[in-house]
């Protein structure tokens, strides 16, 4: 089981010192890799709803101040040498294809191949209209064009492409990613993000509190995998060729052991309540799990969130064995 932290990038944690901490205190304590979150600027007044909370509201606020998460990511890898980075997740059309793709194959090169591409297709409309991106509502087939776009600047000797959005023709492209491919990480619950993942994605990476699909049992996490399944044998695609990986949006202790229709809540509770919980999704097949671990209480200041991470390693990830 590979286990990941997330990094601030909005809050008080997000001036560089604080970063330089978090990020090296975390490959020290034997994490395997670190994600990143992506808002480019959110608008004061929202009327759109953040998917992972039952009220829609958004954790974050619509006037914090936000990172941008490809440079944040090229920042951490200069400053490690074993962690990996998650992108949790990229929301593929704020930016342009190629210019992205440019990007993230230089992070992969400069970082000797330690950058995993989760994707997603984004929430937030105002943010779309604020940062002038791609029209929302055409936002999935935008994803899925920039992607191929993407992959065909990494793989091809001599890239072409011609798209309703991106044309290319008689270009150099390099350097190529050291990963050949760089893996792709779907973000998602939805239909669409399913058949994104069965179409052409490495990896599926639910969250578990989508009141829509929820996943935050040992029983809707193994419906949702049998959900995940069926999309497989649809698309005539091998369920066992794409990873599972696993975001969770909180830490040990922030809330108390929680029960659901008679069943304990996934990811609630004290260090043994998740211990147990990743144990039980590495048996479901799940190999990458991701927790945050700032943000509350204490955890708000850099000796907190240091704290928390020291909590975890003895607590949580020593026992995993």
């Amino acid at each position: 089981m590979q286990i990941g932290f997330n990094l601030p990038t909005t809050g008080p944690l997000i001036e560089p010192d604080s970063l330089v901490r978090i990020v090296t205190e975390g490959e020290a304590l034997g994490f395997d890799y670190v994600t990143i979150s992506d808002h480019i600027m959110v608008p004061r007044h929202l009327a759109s709803k953040y998917p992972y909370t039952g009220t829609g509201e958004f954790p974050a606020g619509a006037s914090a101040a936000w990172l941008e998460q490809l440079t944040t990511t090229a920042f951490v890898a200069a400053l490690t040498k074993r962690l990996r980075f998650v992108l949790s997740v990229m929301v593929v059309p704020h930016r342009p294809a190629v210019l992205t793709a440019k990007v993230l194959s230089t992070i992969d090169h400069l970082s000797k191949g330690r950058l995993t591409l989760g994707i997603g297709v984004g929430w937030c409309r105002e943010e779309f209209e604020a940062i002038g991106a791609a029209p929302f509502d055409e936002r999935g087939a935008v994803t899925d064009e920039w992607m191929a776009a993407c992959q065909e600047l990494w793989s091809a000797e001599a890239p072409s492409f011609a798209g309703k959005h991106v044309r290319f023709d008689d270009v150099v492209f390099t350097p190529k990613p050291v990963q050949r491919p760089i893996p792709i990480w779907v973000g998602g619950e939805s239909a669409p993000a399913l058949r994104r993942t069965v179409r052409y994605a490495h990896g599926w990476y639910p969250v578990g509190t989508n009141p829509q699909h929820p996943m935050n049992t040992a029983s809707t996490f193994e419906r949702g995998l049998e959900r995940f399944r069926e999309f497989c044998r649809r698309g005539g695609r091998d369920p066992q060729e794409i990873t599972l990986a696993h975001r969770v949006l909180s830490g040990p202790g922030v809330r108390p052991r929680g029960r659901v229709a008679g069943e304990g809540e996934l990811f609630t509770g004290g260090d043994a309540d998740w211990v147990g919980d990743i144990r039980r999704l590495q048996e479901l097949g799940v190999t990458s799990v991701d927790v945050r671990l700032f943000g509350t209480g204490a955890a708000q200041s850099l000796q907190g969130t240091i704290d928390a991470m020291h909590r975890f390693r003895d607590g949580v990830l020593s026992k995993l064995g």
